[in-house]
């Protein structure tokens, strides 16, 4: 998971102990560290700017407009328009255990000078020009994006006459990265944002609150009033992909997250991600991520150490 220099921890000082604010600011970017060191409820946060809000420890639970809630975990992102207005909870945050998030607001204008970038040097394979990724996009950090706000977060803090031509640099490729990233994803935050009401909408949070558990399109297409042939093609037209694949989406997101804890092992993981072998686990890790968990585990803790 990202990780928070001493250098920082010792600089900065706690004034709130809900949604504490650290914030640095340069031409083109601010980034901002939050920390919570207590529980709290529907606090609310907006940015004038597009944001990217990475957590780095601890959970969030988001509430944005129109979107179902969703934990929000270390090694997981958000892209976030300006003026979109987040409503957090923090049900574990504790004064030894805080939850941490990074933020990082850019200017639109950086964003539009890396679009022109993209389309004049970077033809896609459909030969569609590069536009605005999908705001409200959460997804999991890969190794290149962990490494880059790994370097943020410390060119930020950074004494360095020449830190704003440092992080431009890495802004630039943050933002073909993340537009690359919101290119592949296999369902959008959009086709998910179900109205609250529908069936498949509860249906999509049990399985996220369920992870841990045997999930099979049987028992699920009962909750939905349905049968199973019924559910799963609805369920496929709605998000383009079966019900199975999502489940395995979804554990494979969890994974990448937990993954990055040094303190839990492979089967830690694919356990409290309800796979029952490790086999299996494997097959649909490296499948989704081109590396075996413990491969990917490995590169991990040679990044952060």
């Amino acid at each position: 998971m990202l990780k928070l220099s001493d250098t920082f921890l010792e600089g900065r000082r706690l004034e709130t102990m809900v949604e504490n604010q650290t914030s640095y600011t340069l031409k083109n970017a601010a980034m901002h560290v939050f920390e919570t060191h207590e529980q709290a409820d529907k606090v609310l946060l907006k940015f004038d700017q597009p944001v990217l809000a990475s957590m780095i420890e601890g959970k969030k639970v988001m509430h944005l407009r129109d979107y179902e809630s969703f934990d929000f975990l270390p090694g997981e992102s958000l892209v976030l328009p300006a003026n979109e207005t987040m409503c957090i909870d923090f049900p574990e945050a504790k004064s030894k255990n805080p939850t941490r998030c990074l933020a990082m607001a850019i200017s639109e204008e950086k964003i539009r000078n890396v679009l022109q970038f993209m389309n004049e040097s970077m033809t896609k394979d459909d030969e569609k020009e590069w536009s605005l990724m999908d705001y409200n996009f959460h997804f999991v950090n890969d190794q290149g994006i962990f490494q880059i706000l790994q370097r943020l977060l410390f060119l930020f803090s950074e004494n360095h006459p020449s830190k704003d031509f440092f992080v431009d640099n890495m802004l630039r490729e943050l933002i073909i990265r993340m537009l690359q990233t919101n290119e592949r994803k296999i369902y959008t935050s959009s086709q998910i944002a179900i109205n609250s009401n529908n069936r498949l909408s509860y249906v999509i949070r049990y399985i996220r609150e369920n992870l841990h558990e045997p999930l099979n399109v049987e028992d699920l297409s009962k909750k939905a009033y349905m049968s199973p042939s019924h559910f799963h093609r609805v369920f496929k037209n709605e998000l383009g992909i079966s019900p199975i694949e999502f489940i395995n989406n979804e554990r494979i997101k969890l994974a990448t997250g937990l993954l990055q804890d040094p303190g839990l092992n492979i089967k830690d993981v694919y356990m409290q991600c309800g796979f029952e072998s490790r086999s299996y686990f494997n097959r649909v890790f490296k499948n989704r991520q081109q590396l075996s968990p413990g491969e990917y585990q490995s590169k991990i803790k040679t990044i952060q150490y």
